[in-house]
């Protein structure tokens, strides 16, 4: 996503620079999200830049129990400040997208052509459904009906790929488009667009 959001932030004199969430022994990579292993990572990434936020999916997050996509940022942040109370919460965005990456996808759903060997009538046809019965973020969240499952169910097997499809619809698609279409996202970006005015950051 950073190949949309960051040239976008650019116009916002704001310099976007992704690290991968890493396990601490290094052999996982991405995944496996909690709310201790998000905390450990803004930590650690801290004192390496001015503003810090994250970007991860909702659906599939490990110690959910049942909070609500607030009610886990927040948890976030409180065990963020236990485990460095001197931190400047103004310079930190815990953020979980509802309820996955490909949800924003779904913001123009004509852009999914660039799956040539899968498009074709039918398909646009069911996403249509999708899209007119939710918005982007309101695509429900289980293993069977989250974002990137449907899109996998309605595409013929291997036709698309999530790492080389995913950010060439979004990127045709475009930030603002996106914006418009996904207030979880939107509020996201406000809020990172607004850091510049903020002072005090290292």
């Amino acid at each position: 996503m950073l190949d949309c959001v960051g040239p976008y932030l650019i116009d916002s004199n704001i310099h976007a620079y992704p690290t991968l969430l890493q396990a601490p022994s290094g052999n996982h990579r991405g995944g496996r999200v909690t709310v201790d292993r998000l905390a450990r990572f803004i930590s650690h990434q801290y004192d390496e830049c001015d503003f810090i936020t994250t970007f991860v999916d909702f659906y599939g997050f490990q110690d959910a129990n049942g909070r609500t996509r607030a009610q886990l940022e927040t948890a976030i942040l409180d065990e963020l400040l236990a485990r460095r109370p001197g931190i400047d919460r103004r310079f930190v965005l815990p953020y979980l997208q509802m309820h996955e990456f490909e949800a924003l996808l779904f913001s123009d759903i004509s852009k999914f052509e660039w799956v040539l060997d899968g498009w074709n009538a039918d398909v646009r046809n069911e996403f249509e459904v999708i899209r007119n019965t939710y918005a982007p973020e309101d695509i429900n969240n289980s293993p069977e009906t989250a974002p990137s499952k449907r899109i996998l169910s309605i595409f013929p097997a291997g036709t698309y790929s999530k790492t080389e499809h995913g950010p060439l619809i979004a990127q045709d698609i475009g930030i603002d488009a996106i914006r418009a279409a996904c207030p979880g996202f939107d509020a996201w970006l406000s809020v990172i667009e607004n850091w510049r005015n903020v002072q005090g950051g290292t």
